[in-house]
């Protein structure tokens, strides 16, 4: 009886002429994952010493009572238990960071569109005044608040000298507990060179022939702004909102150094500097309190657990925002 295990035409090999053999397949496949491994390995390596352990360490340290001196002790619960029932600094803290958030981060967003908006029409010094008001992102953060601080002084700064010309009694900026952040705010306002011009590349991305399809249709110029220009806009809004959140709740340098220099004490240098939060605590960022319990303070366990509750509700904002977006634009669920 013929055997059937085998149907084939005599002289045809069972392997295709010049194709590699299972086994050779195999080890080719494994050879370039071992050559990809290899050259991810630095940035596994970074990653895991950068930012995996410091995170698992944080996260270990938040539940012992730790002061770099003695070993970690195992306390529990007890670090997050005062952070939110007993620590009264912690709130005012939390609640000028969330103020920040909820007004900078938007003010900021918009006065950049609006500038890049104007700076989008071909003039003949368009590309000097793009370069005028991008110049601010340039500048170091502490000389930045350096400026302000003298500008924005109650006695000698040109501002208020300038508004007294037209009968105004300026206000005493940094030193007023209700100025205080508003001033941080016009501060950043200066600064937004970062954001603008990211948005005016997508304007000028923005395809030309929707506009004129749009003006052959009757389109209104607010309707142009709500349908065309805002949709083509939406990834760069969103990247812009989403760092801006992240940047607004680490909130720190200008605030510390606003607040040292206005008081005419120490900035953070030598432990915390005791200007911190001046005037009145108006300007203490939850950054700042993290700080000075972790190194003035000595308290690590307990600044652990605020910096995992900074992170967590960072990476809540920024879920939030991105799971609202996706919704909005109806790429998903």
């Amino acid at each position: 009886m013929t055997a059937l295990s085998d149907t084939r035409p005599a002289g045809v090999p069972s392997t295709p002429a010049g194709a590699p053999a299972p086994r050779r397949r195999s080890g080719l496949r494994r050879h370039r994952q071992r050559v990809a491994l290899l050259l991810v390995a630095p940035a596994l390596l970074g990653l895991l010493i950068f930012f995996v352990y410091p995170l698992v360490a944080t996260v270990f340290y938040s539940f012992t009572h730790y002061d770099l001196v003695s070993s970690p002790r195992w306390v529990g619960l007890a670090n997050y238990k005062y952070l939110f029932t007993q620590d009264p600094s912690v709130v005012q803290a939390a609640r000028n960071t969330l103020w920040f958030v909820v007004f900078m981060v938007p003010i900021r967003i918009l006065c950049a569109a609006v500038v890049a908006a104007l700076l989008t029409r071909p003039r003949r010094s368009t590309g000097v005044f793009r370069t005028v008001f991008y110049l601010p992102a340039l500048v170091p953060p502490v000389a930045s608040v350096l400026a302000f601080v003298y500008l924005f002084n109650p006695g000698l700064g040109p501002v208020n000298r300038v508004l007294k010309v037209f009968g105004i009694e300026g206000p005493l900026w940094f030193n007023d507990p209700q100025w205080a952040k508003p001033s941080l705010l016009l501060l950043a306002i200066w600064m937004m060179g970062d954001v603008m011009i990211i948005i005016l590349a997508a304007l000028l991305d923005v395809p030309r022939d929707q506009y004129e399809a749009a003006s052959i249709d009757g389109a209104k110029g607010y309707q142009k702004a709500w349908y065309i220009t805002v949709p083509n806009l939406r990834p760069v809004i969103v990247f812009s909102v989403v760092t801006g959140v992240i940047a607004a709740l680490q909130y720190f340098t200008e605030a510390a150094v606003a607040a040292g220099v206005a008081s005419g004490k120490a900035l953070v240098g030598e432990g915390t500097g005791s200007g911190l939060g001046y005037p009145e605590g108006s300007t203490l960022t939850y950054p700042q309190w993290l700080y000075v319990e972790g190194f003035s303070n000595y308290a690590l366990g307990y600044a652990s657990a605020l910096a995992v509750v900074l992170f967590v509700v960072a990476a809540a904002f920024v879920v939030f925002l991105l799971r609202r977006t996706k919704s909005f634009t109806g790429s998903g669920s």
